[in-house]
């Protein structure tokens, strides 16, 4: 799917380094109406090839006052006035607006965070549409500096309880801002002020299907893959691939390769249960490669988490290229794209922040399917999910008719349990204790009848030795880690509430029955401040 196609309806979303930039994209496409999230620097070209009807300039952590603050390009106001574009600024993207439209941004006398009272204090029909002067409401703030001055034509809408700029607008140049998060759940009713805003105020309409996404992204495929070129495409087992590999299948039929690659850091009897569905359940034509050895000979001694995770992107690519030239020789034809399940999160992700020196969003750890790609790789990619949320292949996959238990499982990380053993993941038998506890404790899981109720849900292998008391006899043995969380994509999340009970039998059934764990521990971490992974 490319923004182009549906650029007449697109909200575009220029990045500060807000960490709550990707829930704006969410909330605006859960109201059907594409959203697209770039850098807030890039290039006006940049801009104007996506052709928006909105622009929305984020929040931020910078202050517009720093020499090297980010900001939209030059020619950017003359661009949104010329072409109608409305443009709505939230926190620094509000006092953004006020900056370069002529007025002023000083550090206020009272910082405000957290949740905060504003009030309604013009009567004018438009962002408060609906709203009248004096009518209170709960908003989520996060500013040091404030508009103090506002340029000619802008008018104050609301203010906070402590007196502070709160919202402004000029109808008239189509810039609309606001001083605090509409698109937090923080913010009550922020969510009614964006759907006013887009319907009512910028008259977008909602038509963005994920029927269409489907059409659109096999008409790209097509277009991109020529007639006698093949395609492979690499199966995790994960909901991910497995919904992009079925809709290349859609667009390209048997011209698509896939392979299953065991790469020595899968869970539990993952080959064996992975394989049996792309048969029974998805027909899928699917070559199993063992290459566990080739791996983990190569990350044997290895404990910096990059580069692990370089490593086995390097060493994926290395068995793609192998199995291409099988394919070549049976073909007689090199296969010319690789696909990938990468998802927006991945990408957003695997971006550094505006004002770092380089662009877009904060660099949290490269993706072993985005940054850990080496640059001599012989295959094209096709990333046909590379825009999408995962809720939204989900839904992508329910309508090309994957087993709905299947799309339920939950995320595997694509560098296995690599990223859940910190340090050497070849250290003593780590893999196979890690194997049986996750086993354990995701069974207990699903026969708790929670597993859907959880985003994720993974053991952890800890580096460590404690010491302990089993069968009257000191041990010093190794100590793991269970993480569960809830999400909505991935990119936020908050650690599951599991009932004391539950803990306690799966603590005592790990102990019992896992050789070589005295002890259990609980991550209660969300995201932020955590990854969901531990590396």
């Amino acid at each position: 799917m490319e923004p182009q196609a549906v650029k007449s309806n697109l909200i575009l979303i220029l990045d500060y380094g807000s960490q709550y930039t990707h829930l704006i994209t969410r909330r605006i496409r859960s109201l059907s109406i594409f959203s697209l999230c770039i850098s807030g620097t890039s290039s006006l070209k940049s801009i104007t090839d996506l052709n928006p009807s909105v622009i929305i300039l984020s929040g931020g952590p910078h202050s517009v006052h720093a020499p090297d603050a980010p900001s939209f390009p030059d020619g950017f106001v003359e661009y949104v006035e010329k072409n109608g574009i409305f443009v709505l600024g939230i926190c620094y993207g509000l006092q953004l607006i006020v900056q370069k439209l002529g007025g002023e941004v000083g550090v206020g006398e009272k910082q405000e965070y957290g949740r905060m009272v504003i009030e309604v204090v013009k009567d004018c029909g438009g962002l408060f549409g609906g709203k009248k002067v004096g009518d209170k409401q709960v908003v989520w703030m996060s500013h040091g500096d404030e508009a103090v001055k506002l340029p000619v034509g802008f008018e104050v809408v609301a203010r906070s309880e402590q007196g502070g700029i709160a919202a402004v607008e000029n109808p008239g140049r189509r810039f609309y801002g606001l001083q605090y998060h509409p698109e937090v759940t923080h913010s009550p009713e922020g969510m009614e002020l964006l759907r006013h805003f887009l319907f009512d105020i910028c008259g977008v309409t909602a038509g963005w299907k994920m029927e269409d996404v489907m059409e659109e992204e096999i008409k790209v495929i097509k277009s991109m893959v020529g007639p006698d070129d093949h395609v492979i495409c690499a199966l995790s087992g994960g909901v991910d691939s497995t919904v992009a590999a079925t809709l290349v299948h859609k667009a390209i039929g048997d011209r698509l390769h896939c392979i299953f690659v065991d790469n020595g850091l899968l869970r539990y009897k993952e080959q064996e249960r992975v394989m049996g569905t792309f048969e029974k359940d998805l027909h899928l034509p699917v070559t199993c490669v063992d290459a566990s050895v080739q791996f983990l000979s190569e990350l044997k001694g290895v404990t910096d988490p990059e580069k692990k995770r370089k490593i086995i992107g390097k060493e994926f690519i290395s068995v793609f290229d192998a199995f291409s030239h099988d394919l070549e020789k049976k073909l007689g034809k090199k296969p010319t794209y690789l696909v990938q399940g990468t998802l927006y999160p991945d990408v957003i992700e695997s971006c550094p922040p505006p004002g770092s020196g380089r662009t877009h969003s904060h660099t949290i750890k490269s993706h072993h399917n985005v940054g850990g790609l080496p640059k001599d790789m012989k295959l094209k990619l096709i990333e046909p999910l590379k825009l999408l949320f995962k809720d939204e292949v989900r839904e992508l996959g329910k309508i090309l008719d994957v087993p709905v238990g299947f799309l339920k499982r939950h995320p595997f990380p694509g560098p296995g349990l690599a990223v859940r053993i910190p340090g050497d993941v070849t250290q003593g038998n780590a893999l196979d204790i890690l194997r049986q506890v996750d086993e354990i404790f995701i069974q207990a899981i699903k026969d708790a009848g929670i597993y859907d109720e959880i985003w994720q849900a993974f053991a952890v292998f800890l580096p460590i030795k404690t010491t302990g008391v089993q069968g009257d006899q000191r041990t010093h043995s190794n100590a793991v880690a269970l993480r569960a969380v809830t999400s909505q994509d991935g990119m936020t999340a908050d650690w599951y509430y599991f009932e004391h009970k539950f803990l306690d039998d799966v603590s005592r059934k790990i102990c019992n029955s896992v050789r070589g764990v005295n002890r259990v521990c609980l991550d209660i971490t969300s995201k932020p401040p955590s990854t969901i992974e531990w590396e």
